[in-house]
């Protein structure tokens, strides 16, 4: 059986998922987290062979979870998850060292096969994502302004974006608040924003962070 952990902030996701795998026959869900330290937590008590990571979730983010993730536990694979196809967020993730990328909409045979592969040893890319991001490539563009953004200016850009303040963002990372403050800026003068109400309106545009959030 390949063990699976689901990261994901809203219930009614990781039931959807777990009823996915389950129904595969082949895997088990031996757990479930809402946020990356509880992830860990979880990663260090039971034994698990792939973690499916929503990247856009409060606290730490999908970035920094699954970079700890990898660090912590190398045996591990971690499948990142995401709302859309054009998020800025593959390369970010293949850093931080994911070796899957799948939407959240994808066909519940892709996403078997996803967690099939990488168990596997090998990588998987969602044909839509890898689609999108070839054709950018191509073109000689970004799929979004935010691919100019390193990976912890990605990350720091999230946090603010999910009310995160400088401090609190500086503890979660252990960055000192000036180093915080210093990624702001950068990620203000990259996307040609001034200020977090500016950045919140831009991440909305491209469809990075839902309304509701």
């Amino acid at each position: 059986m390949i063990r699976v952990i689901l990261v994901d902030d809203h219930e009614l996701v990781r039931a959807g998922i777990r009823r996915i795998l389950e129904e595969a026959g082949d895997m088990e869900v031996v757990g479930e987290a809402a946020e990356g330290d509880e992830a860990l937590r979880l990663a260090r008590k039971v034994p698990v062979d792939v973690v499916l990571m929503d990247v856009n979730m409060p606290g730490m983010g999908g970035i920094e979870a699954t970079r700890r993730m990898v660090r912590l536990l190398p045996e591990v694979k971690v499948i990142a998850l995401t709302v859309l196809d054009e998020d800025p967020f593959p390369s970010h993730l293949k850093e931080a060292g994911a070796v899957g990328y799948l939407t959240k909409g994808c066909p519940a045979r892709e996403m078997i096969e996803a967690v099939r592969t990488v168990n596997r040893g090998f990588p998987y890319v969602a044909s839509s994502v890898a689609r999108k991001h070839m054709l950018a490539d191509w073109r000689g563009l970004a799929a979004t302004p935010f691919e100019g953004l390193s990976s912890r200016e990605m990350q720091v850009a999230m946090m603010i974006l999910h009310g995160q303040r400088t401090q609190e963002i500086s503890d979660t990372l252990s960055l000192s608040p000036k180093t915080v403050s210093t990624y702001r800026q950068r990620i203000y003068e990259k996307l040609n924003v001034k200020t977090d109400v500016e950045l919140t309106r831009l991440a909305y545009r491209y469809r990075l962070i839902a309304d509701d959030n």
